[in-house]
């Protein structure tokens, strides 16, 4: 049982470090009219909970990409370089289709090794972009296969682990296409106010969870989460409907436990005392180290 209670103090504590983190990115939009949106686990977490699904270790919103453009030019202005990292995708020492915002001198080790020791591990908020479907419906299923492809290249070269064998085929195949033609292509940028929008750089992997009308995403109404009030999207009964099904019905404890995302977090030290650990470390090895 004492067990049990500081694993969710250690996790309260690091839910309350993402909060601080989430209010910094709040400031910086609201300061600049950057619009966004609580999503996925938090957005349901704002409208069950009030605040983080009490079992969540990330914090996630999205942007449509204008949007997430903006934000990406000017946050590393407004940011303190001393307490946060804006790790923007596709930069260096980062090879995926989605950012974050980091936390320096802290430490949040998710499950692969990865291929560059560069990279900043300290504890994130995922911050997604959100782009438009085409209106034909050929090129709307093209759209979400070069978002595959993308993923699958990212993840291989970021070191993604897995034992499934059809998940290393994929990885292996995804580097015979060329991933900038295979990004532009699923963001479609020449239709920009597409009837629909599409979230494949975000949190699911099927199509029908990713798909939206455009408005789900212009429409907001604030929310309260952790005390105070953020924005999530005006539908977002429908929203969270299509993507969790009865989202007010509670996961049951196995399911709940699923939803780890990282493995070693260290709220005071940086992810770099730990590079040397990781190196050794094996899939099957990874044990929430740190809770």
């Amino acid at each position: 049982m004492k067990i049990e209670v500081r694993k969710q103090e250690a996790l309260r504590a690091h839910q309350n470090v993402m909060n601080q983190m989430l209010q910094v990115i709040d400031e910086i939009c609201r300061k600049h009219n950057i619009s966004y949106l609580l999503f996925a686990g938090t957005a349901l977490g704002a409208v069950r909970h009030q605040g983080f699904i009490p079992w969540d270790d990330d914090l996630d919103i999205v942007m449509l990409r204008s949007e997430y453009e903006r934000f990406l030019k000017i946050a590393p202005r407004e940011l303190d370089p001393e307490v946060y990292y804006l790790q923007g995708e596709f930069s260096e020492h980062w090879p995926n289709f989605f950012s974050k915002l980091r936390k320096n001198n802290t430490a949040c080790i998710e499950r692969y090794i990865p291929k560059d020791e560069k990279v900043h591990q300290g504890v994130y908020v995922d911050i997604f972009p959100c782009d438009n479907l085409s209106d034909n419906r050929f090129k709307r299923g093209m759209q979400f296969v070069a978002s595959k492809v993308v993923i699958a290249r990212s993840l291989s070269e970021r070191g993604y682990l897995t034992h499934n064998i059809a998940k290393k085929v994929v990885l292996a195949a995804s580097r015979c296409f060329s991933q900038k033609f295979m990004l532009r292509f699923a963001q479609d940028r020449k239709e920009n106010e597409s009837k629909n929008v599409h979230t494949f750089f975000a949190a699911a992997s099927k199509y029908k969870k990713n798909v939206f009308p455009r408005e789900w995403f212009v429409q907001t109404v604030e929310m309260q989460f952790e005390g105070r009030m953020y924005p999530v999207s005006a539908f977002y009964d429908e929203m969270l409907t299509r993507v969790y099904g009865d989202y007010m019905e509670l996961p049951s404890e196995s399911e709940r436990a699923c939803k780890v995302h990282a493995d070693i977090v260290d709220l005071e030290h940086s992810y770099e005392n730990y590079i040397g650990i990781q190196k050794h470390m094996k899939i099957e090895e990874y044990t929430r180290s740190i809770r």
